[in-house]
């Protein structure tokens, strides 16, 4: 049976048993009009409230399901993550944050700040303000993380021929595995920095495949081999070298030197270091370093070469922190600074400081702690670390600020070493890569 010829005879049957039927008020055919109506309108209300939780076509949330309850709150915070993810999309962001920032970023952007125009400068401001920064930072931060030859300012101020031409790079195969990740990040890394666009998802793992396939592939730099125990080595040509060189050359600046001259090296152990520069601690170099330090309260602490008080502060606001009911009371803090100006400046604050040459002040074994920022230049931060131990008690704790050639060239950061994150100085004037190390005192036996 030919059942489109028969379409019209069984529609009438069907009109008729809906017109007997007491839970049909229309026709089927105004039914069938109905539905159809409203089923183009589900898509149209659907499209209208996505229309309305986003800024130009960014949609900040998945999409909103109309078959459960649809609350206000959502569709405010869609339309909240869509305005900031707009302006980061708008302003290019991706191609000026270094990669570890790209995911902090996609962290706040998921739970944002209130969209205002002073908000939007707090968080992105800075990236606009100084491109070049960020983009030489993100280089930075790639391969300091592959390499500790590229946390060594001296290696890079030697030139090429101080850096490593290969780098390995462990677990590269399958998809967003951890080397598969740095060499992502690191190869776009270096592409920014040369003015070019940020690998596609395809690009990178077209690339990856041909290497996984054929056991290397070419990039605009060098080579990338994959071998089969996973790993692979990151190999730069000539070209590629000297752009990674110059590079973190350019971030790094001009560094202090590693090594005194011959008439540095000559003069008397205690003379003061040369103060050419002050690179003062910030907040968040502070607050980890003192955080190392592991205070239960009712410490004495000293801080050598204590500048304008940066690490005092953050001592003081943990000791506003403690509880009143601390039965170990608070922390005393004692600072020794050469410079009256700076000096000065601590006690302006309510610091506690003596005005001498730390290196001349006689030692006695009377502090729990130690915590400084000492001068970096040649190794005259060691002279430092050497007195300092002298004043601590059997058991004692010191954590020092060090530059990261302490550790990785001079092997003389003997405790237990900890990297910073790369341009944690930047904002006190340096992008020397930088650490702290933690030594402990031996009790008494």
């Amino acid at each position: 049976m030919n059942q489109h010829s028969d379409f019209p005879r069984i529609g009438e049957r069907l009109e008729q048993e809906a017109h007997s039927a007491p839970a049909i008020r229309l026709s089927l055919s105004d039914i069938v009009e109905e539905y159809d109506t409203k089923a183009a309108a589900i898509t149209e209300a659907e499209t209208a409230i996505k229309t309305a939780a986003c800024i130009q076509g960014t949609y900040g949330s998945d999409s909103f399901s109309l078959d459960a309850r649809l609350y206000e709150r959502d569709v405010r915070l869609a339309l909240l993550r869509s305005a900031w993810k707009h302006v980061y999309n708008g302003l290019n962001i991706e191609s000026i944050a270094t990669a570890k920032d790209r995911k902090q970023l996609e962290l706040k952007l998921t739970s944002p700040l209130p969209f205002t125009l002073e908000k939007i400068a707090e968080v992105f401001g800075d990236y606009l303000l100084d491109r070049r920064f960020h983009v030489l930072k993100g280089l930075a931060e790639c391969f300091c993380d592959l390499d500790p030859a590229y946390k060594s300012h001296s290696k890079v101020k030697i030139g090429v021929e101080g850096l490593p031409k290969r780098i390995i790079v462990s677990y590269v195969t399958g998809w967003n595995s951890w080397g598969r990740e740095r060499v992502k990040d690191t190869l776009n890394a270096l592409r920014l920095y040369r003015g070019e666009p940020r690998y596609t998802h395809v690009e990178f793992e077209n690339m990856m495949d041909e290497a996984e396939k054929w056991g290397e592939a070419d990039f605009c730099g060098g080579t990338i081999k994959v071998f089969k125990n996973e790993n692979g080595h990151l190999i730069f040509d000539k070209q590629g070298l000297l752009d990674i060189n110059r590079a973190l050359a350019e971030f790094y600046g001009e560094v202090l030197p590693d090594a005194p001259s011959e008439s540095e090296a000559k003069r008397p152990s205690t003379e003061v270091a040369r103060d050419l520069q002050f690179y003062p601690t910030p907040k968040t170099v502070a607050e980890t370093v003192i955080d190392a330090l592991h205070l239960r309260g009712g410490e004495a602490i000293l801080e050598p070469s204590c500048g304008d008080g940066a690490l005092m502060d953050e001592l003081a606001a943990r000791n506003a922190d403690l509880p009143e009911n601390r039965m170990s009371g608070p922390v005393t803090v004692t600072g020794v600074e050469y410079d009256g100006g700076r000096a000065a400046q601590a006690r302006a604050k309510g610091h506690h400081v003596m005005i001498a040459n730390f290196l001349q002040v006689a030692p006695e074994a009377s502090f729990d702690a130690v915590v400084m920022n000492p001068p970096f230049y040649g190794k005259h931060w060691l002279k430092h670390i050497r007195h300092a131990m002298r004043f601590l008690k059997p058991g004692g704790r010191l954590v020092c600020i060090l530059p990261a050639t302490a550790h990785y060239d001079h092997d003389e950061a003997v405790g237990d070493w900890r990297d910073l994150p790369v341009g944690s100085f930047a904002s006190s004037g340096t992008n020397v890569p930088t650490g702290y190390c933690i030594y402990w005192k031996p009790r008494a036996s």
